[in-house]
């Protein structure tokens, strides 16, 4: 139809109607799912892996060839040398954690990541104060509230807000006029210190720190909308996005106000790299076998006792970022339920299997009961979310070492119904079970 409706008026046919399709990988949970592991293996397939949102609050841990490489800002694409890494405009950018990233990498072996990294000029600024404002701002709940948001510190709130209130500096302000963005830059400077009066700000050392970083990442800068559109619309190509954070920590549908500012369910993916909905292909969802959580805020399934310490050691349970603790507790299914219906999963990566290897009994959250009676949603309101009872399935554990398995027939018995069951509440194919670190600890279902 489309080339007959070309034939009669003429037109050439565009060269590739609709344009490639996007794999997205996202969280299901609060984060730490690993996803960097799952981008990490369709990584080695892909021309371009993109970030959409967040910044260096992000933590991707990346395992190749006994290698362990620490993402926060990069894509975990940037191993792969025959791809392009691409920073989208919805990502807000701490230039100097950027290039420390970069340089960390590069002695670790990554060489000419600078080389296939591309930056959108639309891309928003994190600058040292908003640093320490955040900092700041954290102080000041936990002063007043008796509790904070326990967020990473690295200034990814306050770029936001200062994004919102229109009085953000963008990467395309910095590689123009240098003057009217030290004059911008000051005016922001002026405006966070008129809030916070102990913020202290060495504005000329700052400006001569941004003008030699503005000289590095010059070359990497691309109008990210148009390379985009061209990455869509030319030659088939694989495009990978990764999602950092989680749906539980999206800005609208986390558990607010214990959530990033950013938004890390697929509509962020639209925003962050101005790829239209038609566009997204296959949505990856990514859960644990159980649920972390880092910080503060509800958590229905947590266990406060031997199973949860059990988890949080056998799992290593640290964040990448922060090196904090995480709270652990049973599988949720309402969480990972109501991920799906954002993000409208067409596959789950289930990972950590492994660790549910030696315990005699497993459990998971299928329902939230208030009152005693059933809820169909997910609450809103964090008092609630305080107050519901999990409703658990039990299931025997497994007893065995599940670590060798390399295929679905290696996995006990056990450890399959309890796969089996996952998907089938959710209403979601498991594509992958993850049962160890590396690259071929992941077992492909299909």
């Amino acid at each position: 139809e489309a080339t007959a409706r070309a034939a009669a008026t003429g037109q050439k046919r565009p060269r590739n109607e609709f344009g490639n399709k996007v794999t997205v990988v996202l969280g299901a949970q609060w984060g730490d799912e690993g996803k960097g592991k799952v981008v990490d293996l369709l990584a080695t397939e892909a021309d371009f892996v993109c970030r959409c949102q967040g910044g260096n609050n992000a933590g991707h841990t990346v395992v190749v060839d006994g290698k362990e490489y620490d993402f926060h800002l990069l894509p975990s694409g940037i191993i792969n040398p025959k791809s392009i890494s691409l920073i989208g405009n919805g990502v807000v950018i701490h230039l100097p954690g950027l290039f420390e990233e970069g340089d960390k990498n590069d002695k670790k072996g990554l060489k000419g990541w600078d080389k296939r990294l591309i930056v959108s000029d639309r891309a928003h600024i994190v600058f040292d104060f908003h640093q320490i404002v955040d900092g700041l701002q954290e102080s000041e709940r936990q002063a007043q509230e008796g509790k904070n948001i326990g967020t990473t510190k690295k200034g990814i709130g306050p770029a936001y807000s200062s994004k919102a209130s229109r009085t953000g500096l963008r990467v395309c302000d910095l590689l123009g006029d240098f003057k009217d963005f030290s004059t911008r830059f000051k005016n922001l400077v002026r405006q966070y210190q008129s809030m916070y009066p102990s913020l202290e700000v060495d504005v000329e050392d700052q400006l001569k720190q941004l003008k030699e970083y503005a000289e590095r990442l010059r070359p990497m800068v691309r109008d990210g909308v148009y390379y985009m559109y061209e990455a869509l619309h030319g030659p088939p190509k694989k495009i990978l996005v990764e999602g950092a954070n989680a749906a539980l920590l999206d800005i609208d549908f986390g558990t607010y106000p214990f959530v990033t500012s950013s938004n890390c369910t697929v509509g962020g993916v639209c925003t962050g790299l101005g790829i239209p909905p038609l566009n997204i292909g296959d949505v990856f969802g990514v859960s644990k076998a159980y649920t972390t959580r880092v910080g503060i805020g509800a958590f229905p399934t947590e266990q406060l006792n031997a199973v949860g310490e059990l988890l949080q050691t056998r799992g290593h349970e640290v964040g990448v970022t922060t090196g904090r603790k995480r709270r652990c507790g049973w599988l949720d299914l309402v969480i990972v339920r109501y991920a799906h219906m954002i993000n409208g999963f067409t596959a789950i990566a289930l990972t950590k299997l492994d660790i549910l290897d030696v315990l005699d009994e497993i459990k998971v959250g299928i329902a939230y009961k208030l009152n005693g009676k059933r809820i169909p949603h997910f609450p809103a309101n964090m008092d609630v979310l305080h107050k519901v009872e999990v409703e658990y399935e039990t299931f025997p554990g497994w007893k065995t070492d599940t670590s060798a398995a390399r295929k679905w027939n290696d996995l006990p018995s056990k450890a399959q119904n309890y796969i089996r069951f996952i998907e089938n509440h959710i209403g979601v194919p498991i594509k992958w079970v993850g049962v160890g670190k590396s690259r071929e600890c992941m077992i492909q279902m299909f």
